[in-house]
């Protein structure tokens, strides 16, 4: 027998097993700046950041229904100040990478590159790579092409984004990432959107609500550099 819902009921542990979400393991990658954390608690809370520590890193999870299907996900926003120097920690561990650059940024795209051949090396795949910023389009230092490209040549999926604008893009993107760590991808979404592009977010299921909850990680980093703050949420980032 188990109790669920405050209720007996008979334990069918092959059913059970059947209803159990699916989990998936998500990280983000790249230069301080290229905007990781803030895709991240846009994921995470449909909110744009506009303060927080970059020297910190966590790992959060979101209770998540992509295609129909129930899913734990939990991200990893990775603090790498010297770049993919510490790699191991997110090796093992993930089902997809979601490597950033800034699109305004020149120097965060040739530093997102040094993740793509770590990632290559290690044979880790899926890899998506992701322009972030795409609010800042006038300021535009890496073209499109250029990431298409470089995806190409590492054989990414690409997108371009941007955490400060519409949550369902953002969310669209971590929900491919699922799919792609998980191997959800539906015949009905292959056959609607064959190759997903970043701009055709009309054939894609309505979001759900998402309730985000910080898990407790033990990490390399000193957990004991947060700083209070007026207003806080996930990872002492400023909430406006």
């Amino acid at each position: 027998m188990s109790l669920m819902f405050g209720k007996v009921k008979p334990c069918n542990c092959a059913a059970a097993a059947d209803r159990s979400p699916a989990q998936c393991n998500l990280v983000l990658l790249g230069v301080t700046g290229s905007g990781k954390s803030a895709l991240t608690v846009k994921f995470l809370t449909k909110r744009f950041i506009s303060e927080y520590d970059p020297h910190l890193e966590d790992i959060y999870s979101s209770e998540e229904t992509v295609d129909q299907q129930p899913v734990t996900v939990r991200v990893m926003d990775t603090c790498d100040q010297e770049g993919p120097v510490n790699s191991e920690r997110y090796l093992s561990w993930a089902s997809a990478f979601l490597v950033v650059y800034s699109i305004n940024n020149m120097e965060s795209f040739k530093g997102c590159q040094l993740y793509l051949h770590t990632l290559a090396l290690h044979n880790k795949t899926p890899i998506m790579l992701l322009g972030n910023k795409l609010d800042m389009d006038r300021y535009r230092q890496v073209s499109r092409c250029d990431g298409e490209l470089l995806a190409s040549r590492f054989g990414c999926v690409f997108f371009e984004v941007s955490a400060c604008q519409d949550f369902l893009s953002v969310q669209r993107v971590f929900h491919e990432a699922v799919r792609r760590g998980r191997s959800l991808v539906p015949a009905v979404y292959i056959s609607a959107v064959p190759s997903f592009p970043p701009t055709c977010y009309t054939e894609l299921p309505a979001p759900t609500t998402a309730t985000a909850t910080l898990l407790t990680v033990k990490t390399s980093r000193a957990q004991s550099r947060r700083k209070a703050a007026t207003l806080t949420l996930l990872k002492g980032f400023k909430i406006f």
